[in-house]
């Protein structure tokens, strides 16, 4: 679970978006902080009971920045109103696919598999849904993965109109093929960010997401 003290903070930022603010309440920032990263690192450990790919790892390699990249936004608000983690086997900077977890107070969720890769992995990518389609159709249509999450994120930003270049219009997998996304999301509610059942809800979100993340990963390391 996670510390109310640490929600009531990313909600007094969101009202407060500003550096003096920031700065007068650093304190605070820091304790939020710790908060969210020794949670992130009970959820893998946990997590690395399944996947051994995660042995090892440090939460502190796994967060994002709160500073915003402000130059070519029209929004120069300089802080994120949420912590976010992502959770592979190379830390966050890595281009594997892996697992996600997102605080923030009214928009949190928990998920992963692969968020806009480059051109060449994207590619690979592709390649092994269009090769392996069965096993990847049985890996989304699963029980534990569709209890989870439903299906893939389909949203327009995620997919392109046609299938694209190198694949066959009629390909079976043609509507995966559009993708330039592959992520399943799970809304977590504000109520359980700081419930016991917090740290078994996230973990249990992964164990349904492994099983996608391991196919992405063959692809790219293929």
């Amino acid at each position: 679970m996670l510390q109310a003290a640490t929600i009531k903070f990313l909600k007094d930022l969101k009202k407060n978006n500003n550096k003096p603010w920031f700065d007068a309440n650093r304190k605070q920032y820091e304790t939020a902080k710790e908060d969210f990263e020794g949670f992130v690192q009970k959820i893998i450990d946990k997590h690395t009971k399944k996947d051994s790919s995660l042995k090892e790892l440090k939460a502190k390699n796994c967060l994002f920045r709160i500073n915003r990249d402000v130059r070519f936004s029209k929004d120069k608000s300089p802080y994120k109103t949420n912590f976010g983690a992502h959770i592979n086997s190379g830390g966050k900077k890595s281009i594997l696919g892996g697992y996600y977890f997102h605080l923030e107070p009214s928009d949190s969720f928990v998920g992963g598999g692969i968020w806009m890769p480059m051109p060449p992995e994207l590619k690979k990518i592709r390649q092994e849904i269009d090769y392996n389609f069965n096993e990847f159709k049985k890996i989304i249509g699963s029980k534990k993965f569709k209890s989870v999450y439903g299906d893939l994120s389909r949203s327009a930003e995620y997919s392109l109109v046609n299938v694209p270049q190198g694949f066959e219009k009629d390909d079976p997998a043609a509507e995966y093929l559009k993708l330039k996304s592959f992520v399943g999301m799970k809304k977590i509610k504000e109520a359980d960010l700081t419930s016991k059942e917090l740290e078994k809800q996230v973990v249990e979100a992964f164990e349904a997401l492994q099983p996608l993340v391991e196919f992405i990963n063959r692809g790219l390391k293929d």
